[in-house]
Formats: structure tokens, C-alpha cells, sequence
């Protein structure tokens, strides 16, 4: 049986892939972990995550959201994103043009966050029906002065910043727009196409935990906000609550999803974080969120019991919350 489209299921991780690691390395703080998008390698008295996403389900702005995706996975970890590496998988055909978009638009995300692209690698692959961009983004810190995804802790509030399935509405607005033009608004597709500004976790990243009381962060990618809180889980081993009527979903995100038959919360999220906060931190890091006109929203909790993980839903009926098996943009992208 065939592996499903997007990230490869957690047993072929465990099973597979953490084993063969090659040799340990003292200084590899953090290595490849179930829910962490990210290594931590100390050298010295600094510290340098280390994060690698690859964008394989978008055409448009591509080159962009190589940049601002990995710089988002290094964010999460509470330090800023400084060096960027890329390798760029061009089509047969490709050509020159092609190349310089796809550059320039790496070469304006990097500016604006304040990065530097330091390598990479470019290429014509056999066999490419579009682009693919590998991008790798790295970050320094004084050691030990960071978060992972995998510190979170009972009695912890969970926040979403923004609105669930970011990246997913504005990639299929962009890339389906003449198939949602027969029923959705043009209006609303324009809007939803600007989601793509959205895309950066870096400003809250960084806000929530100098403001303080921050246990972990993850950004809901592939497998979108369901998913990453099932991530967090996993690499705290806690289980949680969530209640699906404080989960803000745009009005943009309701009518793609309806049309193509999906989930938003299992539509890939960038553009969204998710924060583990102290109690007695919770509301204050919304307000520092709020000062920099970032919406943000405590939408559950963590609790001790690692098998219960669960969703309430506004008429107080109670499920387990899905863990997706693939992110539903894979669905959309193929009707």
C-alpha cells in the first residue's frame, strides 16, 4: 500500500527514518523528533536551530514561501530566523524567467524578515510537472535560550493566533480560481488570494515569548491546525481539550472548503501559530499579540491523560479530534 500524500505517517518516522541516523553528535541538543520541526545544535555558548520545508503544494509564490515557511519553523522555537539556504528543482522546459521569479521572490521575503540567503543549489530535474523549492533556515541564540514544541505542560492554555487554514485558502484560491469562480464570490476570492501576506509567524513568534509564560509553539502546517495540536501532543505526551466554537475560521476559508468538501481544520495552516502558555501568562501574551494587531484566541487546553484528546463541539457533544492522514489541500488540488 502506497504512502498518502504529505508528511510521511508517524510510524514510518519512528520505524523507519529515526533509525537511520547515521552517527551522534554530542552536540546535537535536539535531533529528528515526532512533532518538532526542528534540530537545536549547540556550538559553544550559542545555540543554532536548525529547520527544512520543502513547498511542493503551491505554484504561486513560490520561491516566497520557501523563505517564510522555514523561517516560521525556526521562529517557533522563540529565536529569530537569520540565514536561509535553498534548493530549487526546476521542470524540464524551465526557463530563465522562471528562475528569476522564483529568486526574486526568495530574494524580497528574505529582505523583508531581515535574512540571508547563504547558498543553495539550482537545477533542471527530469520528470518535474512544476517547481519545487527545498528551503533551509537557521537561527542563533545564546544556548539554551529557546522553546521546542515538545514543553508544554498540564494546566496549559493553548492559543491560535489569526484564523485556521491560512496557507490552504489562499493556495487554492490561487491555483482553483477558475473551478470556484462557478460558486464562489470574486470579491471573496481576491481576498482570500491575499492571504498569502498572512503567511509570516515571525512578528508573534517572537512577541509571545519575550512577553513571557510560553512553554512550546508549533505552526499548524501540513495537516493544519487539528494536526498540529495533535504534534505538540505527541511531543509533550499530553493529551488535550479543545472547543471547535473558539476556533476563529474566516468567512474565505468556510465557503473554499465548503465547496470543495473539506475540513478547515485539517487544511494546511501557515500563517497561524500555536501557543502553550502558563495560566497566568495566557492573557497577557494575547494582549502584547493584540498591540501588534495580531488576533489571537485561547482555544483549549492541555491535560495529563495522553489519550484524551478531544474537541467539544458548540452544542456541547464531545469527539475525538481527527488526526489527519493527509492535509486536505491534497484532496482539493486533485478535484
Amino acid at each position: 500500500m502506497g504512502l498518502p500524500f504529505g508528511k510521511i505517517p508517524i510510524d514510518v518516522l519512528r520505524e523507519v527514518i529515526f533509525k537511520n541516523l547515521g552517527v551522534k553528535r554530542k552536540e546535537v541538543v535536539l535531533g529528528p523528533s515526532v512533532g518538532i520541526d526542528g534540530a537545536v545544535i549547540d556550538a559553544g555558548d550559542k545555540s543554532l536551530i536548525v529547520s527544512m520545508d520543502p513547498i511542493t503544494g503551491a505554484l504561486e509564490r513560490i520561491g516566497w514561501l520557501a523563505v517564510n515557511i522555514n523561517a516560521n519553523d525556526v521562529s517557533t522555537f522563540g529565536v529569530e530566523p537569520a540565514f536561509f539556504f535553498s534548493c530549487i528543482l526546476l521542470p524540464e522546459k524551465a526557463d530563465k524567467a522562471t528562475v528569476e521569479t522564483i529568486c526574486a521572490q526568495m530574494d524580497k521575503a528574505a529582505k523583508k524578515l531581515g535574512m540571508t540567503i547563504a547558498g543553495g543549489h539550482c537545477e533542471v530535474t527530469p520528470g518535474l510537472a512544476h517547481p519545487i523549492v527545498i528551503g533551509c533556515a537557521m537561527g542563533i541564540t545564546e544556548k539554551g535560550n529557546y522553546v521546542t514544541a515538545g514543553g508544554a505542560r498540564v494546566g496549559d492554555k493553548l492559543i491560535l493566533t489569526k484564523t485556521a487554514g491560512i496557507e490552504g485558502t489562499a493556495i487554492l484560491a490561487s491555483d482553483k480560481e477558475q473551478q470556484l469562480k462557478k460558486a464562489v464570490n470574486t470579491s471573496l476570492l481576491k481576498k482570500a488570494k491575499q492571504f498569502f501576506d498572512q503567511i509570516s509567524v515571525v512578528k508573534e513568534a517572537i512577541t509571545a515569548y519575550k512577553t513571557g509564560g510560553v512553554n512550546a509553539m508549533h505552526d499548524p502546517t501540513e495537516g493544519g491546525v487539528a494536526g498540529g495540536i495533535h504534534e505538540i501532543a505527541d511531543a509533550s505526551n499530553l493529551g488535550f481539550k479543545i472547543f471547535k466554537e473558539k476556533i476563529p475560521v474566516s468567512k474565505e476559508t468556510l465557503e473554499i472548503c465548503k465547496f470543495f468538501k473539506i475540513d478547515p481544520l485539517q487544511l494546511i495552516s501557515s500563517g497561524a501559530l500555536l501557543i502553550s502558555a502558563k495560566p497566568e501568562f495566557a492573557t497577557k501574551i494575547i494582549e502584547s499579540l493584540e498591540q501588534q494587531q495580531i488576533r489571537a484566541s485561547i482555544i483549549g487546553e492541555f491535560s495529563k491523560n495522553l489519550h484524551e484528546r478531544i474537541i467539544i463541539e458548540k452544542d456541547g457533544r464531545i469527539r475525538a479530534l481527527p488526526r489527519p492522514l493527509s492535509d486536505h489541500l491534497w484532496a482539493a488540488l486533485q478535484r
